[in-house]
């Protein structure tokens, strides 16, 4: 529905939309967009063929950090372009479902568990 920039742009702008102080603590976190999530990454959270992922966190949760966290790599958010696009009505739609799916991955990356995170990303003036 719409090019692989606009898309990105709109990753990018759903993270500057978070209120300072969550973005501020936001901590060794890479958020990518990917067209479609690869098959390891499905099966490994039990996602079934035809199912539809629009976000994932791969990583250790900020809320589980200890001490001895230390030189590892970024966590991972991947934002599934192709899985939003299929449940948007439109372009609105798809803004909107980028920001809550940013929202929720991000929730997931504070230590949220899945109930959480949907709450978090629900609500627009977090």
């Amino acid at each position: 529905m719409i090019s692989n920039e606009e898309f990105e742009k709109l990753v990018h702008d759903a993270i500057l939309e978070l209120p300072e102080g969550i973005r501020a603590k936001m901590d060794n976190v890479a958020v990518v967009v990917e067209e479609e999530p690869r098959p390891d990454q499905l099966q490994k959270n039990g996602i079934r063929k035809g199912d539809l992922l629009l976000g994932l966190y791969e990583g250790t949760p900020r809320s589980k950090r200890g001490p001895s966290y230390t030189l590892v790599l970024p966590d991972k958010i991947t934002i599934f372009k192709n899985a939003i696009e299929a449940v948007a009505a439109s372009p609105a739609d798809i803004k909107r479902q980028v920001a809550e799916t940013v929202r929720h991955e991000i929730a997931h990356h504070f230590g949220f568990d899945e109930h959480g995170a949907q709450r978090v990303a629900r609500k627009r003036d977090s």
